[in-house]
Formats: C-alpha cells, structure tokens, sequence
C-alpha cells in the first residue's frame, strides 16, 4: 500500500535536516577552512544563482503586471516597512531573553525580501493576479538588494558594531547583482533552455542554499554556538517566527480587504506581502556577515530557516483554500 505524500516534508527539507544533523555531530566537515572549503565554494555557487534568476526573467511578464501600482505599493510596504518595524519591536521587547545574534538574525528576517519562486507558485494555486505577484516578487527581490544591507548596517551601527555600507554594496554588487544583470543580457540564448529544464535551475539553487547553510551551522557548531546558548532561545525563536508569519498573514488579509482589493490582487498580496527569501537571504547572510566572529552566522540564518519552512506550510493550505472558492462565469450575450 502506498502512503500518501506530505507535501511539506520534501525532499530540500530532508536535505536541510541532514545538513543540520551533519553539522551538529562533525562540524570539521564543513568549516570554513576545513575539507570542503564551502567558504569559497559557496561564493560561486550564489554567482551562478543569481545569473540563472536574471536569465529566467521574463520581461514581458514583468510589462503584464507592472500597472497595477495599488498593489505594488501594498507588497513593497509591508516587505520593507511594516516587517522591518515589526522586527524592531520585537527586539525591544525581547532582548533580554535573547541572545544578540537571534535578535540580529530575527531582525534580518524582517528586512529581507520576499521570495519569487514560492509566491508565485502559491498565487498560481489559488488562482490569484499571478502577473502581479511576477511583478512584485521581481521587485522586492531588486530593492532588496539595497535596502536590506542598509538596514542591516543601520542596527549594528546603533549596537556600535558597525561595518562599511559601501563594502556590503560592494560584495552584493558584484556577487548578486551583476550576475543578475548578466544573466539579462544572456536571456536570448538562455532564457529557453531555463524554461525547459526549470527542475535544473531549482536543484541549482537548492543546493547553493544548502551549502550555505552547512558552512554557517559547521562554524556554528565548531564554535559551540549551540551549547553555549542553551534550548529555550531556539524554543523562544521558533515560536517567535510563528506568531509573526500568523500577524503578517492577519494583516495583509485585513489590510487588503480595507482596500477593496478584488480576489486576485488579495491573494497576490497576501502571499507576497507575507513571505520572505531564504533563496535570497542566504546568499546575502554570507555576504552581509562574512568572517563574523565565533560561528555566530548559524544562529543569524535560524530565523529565516524556521519561517521559510512555516510559510511554505502554512501558505499552501491558504493556496489550496482559495482555489476552492467558485470560478467565475461568464456570460455571452
């Protein structure tokens, strides 16, 4: 008899688990500086995503949902403000439970993108604007470059731990942005063959996420991050990234309802409003927090690990919800 699948328990989560596992019980492995060199490996591994990502752009489905300048405004909003503001608060009413690292790390959560890939496959599903959440995953993925080393250079400087924004510009310029912008100019002779052999391009990025987050977790684990802050901020930070996706799911519903959006756009703002990048949060952690000090890297990406992992869980049963409501029909006359 065959059991029937979960949808969430796939395989990149198995992978993730097994990365994790792997580093918590032989960290040497991949160290920076150990066997595997995954510092360096990673590096070009995250060039080679963001190249494919530029050379699978389609810019006429960018054209398709670019008017729509309500609903553009409402996604980016919520991604670079009211997220971020939420972040602060909970810093302020949390930082004596938590250690500095899961504060930054929740923080860094909070101003990172949204995603692409999964927003767009959630509103596909439930039938929603699927050529607006095109335009604004696309968007936010851009801005993002920008705004989320800002913001993050902005709370260190206010913890006195600042670090040159023209650097962090620097590194996100040339390794995420300038593959993407060549992966533009490439679309010609790649865009077709990205289209036929998309599970390639997914496995690619998968995998570089993947490494990324070996290397952060062996560093973490050499340094004995884990051991040294015990169980109850891991608890505290997992139900944390738990009563944030529920308030921002809440919000971008009620907020969406408030301005009469019709069914498509609430979807399409509801799912990219509320979702946030691990595909592009990882690449960016490496960066932003390179060489940071005793393997605290582990416990800044745990944030986005824990919620990209609810929000897929969660959105999809939303997805699944809106797609059962009754299809239009239309009369001709």
């Amino acid at each position: 008899m065959r059991l029937p699948r979960i949808p969430f328990l796939d395989g990149f989560l198995a992978a993730m688990l097994l990365a994790t596992g792997t580093a918590l019980v032989y960290p040497p492995l991949g160290a920076s500086g150990g066997w595997l060199h995954l510092e360096h490996v990673t590096n070009f591994g995250v060039a080679i995503v963001f190249l494919l990502s530029g050379a699978g752009l389609s810019r006429a489905n960018l054209k398709a949902g670019a008017a729509n300048w309500r609903l553009h405004l409402f996604v980016q909003s919520f991604t670079f403000i009211v997220f971020p503001l939420l972040g602060l608060l909970a810093a302020l009413g949390l930082g004596r439970w938590l250690p500095p690292e899961l504060l930054l790390g929740f923080f860094y959560l909070c101003a990172l993108p949204s995603t692409v890939s999964s927003s767009i496959a959630m509103t596909s599903m439930a039938r929603g604007n699927v050529a607006g959440a095109i335009f604004n995953a696309t968007l936010s993925s851009l801005i993002g470059m920008v705004l989320t080393p800002l913001y993050i250079s902005l709370w260190l400087h206010a913890a006195k731990q600042g670090t040159p924004l023209l650097d962090q510009f620097i590194k996100i310029g040339e390794q995420l942005l300038l593959p993407f912008l060549l992966g533009q100019l490439l679309r010609p002779w790649l865009g077709e063959w990205i289209v036929r052999h998309k599970h390639i391009t997914s496995k690619v990025d998968r995998g570089v996420i993947l490494l990324i987050v070996f290397n952060s977790f062996c560093d973490a684990s050499a340094a004995q991050v884990w051991t040294r802050n015990g169980v109850a901020p891991l608890l505290i930070t997992m139900a944390l990234t738990g009563l944030l996706l529920a308030l921002v799911l809440k919000l971008t519903h009620l907020v969406a309802r408030r301005f009469a959006f019709n069914t498509e756009d609430e979807i399409a703002a509801v799912f990219c409003g509320s979702k946030k990048s691990l595909a592009s949060g990882a690449p960016m952690a490496a960066l932003i927090f390179a060489g940071s000090a005793g393997g605290t890297l582990g416990l800044i990406m745990l944030p986005i690990m824990l919620y990209h992992q609810l929000q897929l869980i969660v959105c999809s049963v939303i997805a699944k919800r809106y797609a059962q409501r009754p299809a239009l029909v239309q009369h001709v006359s």
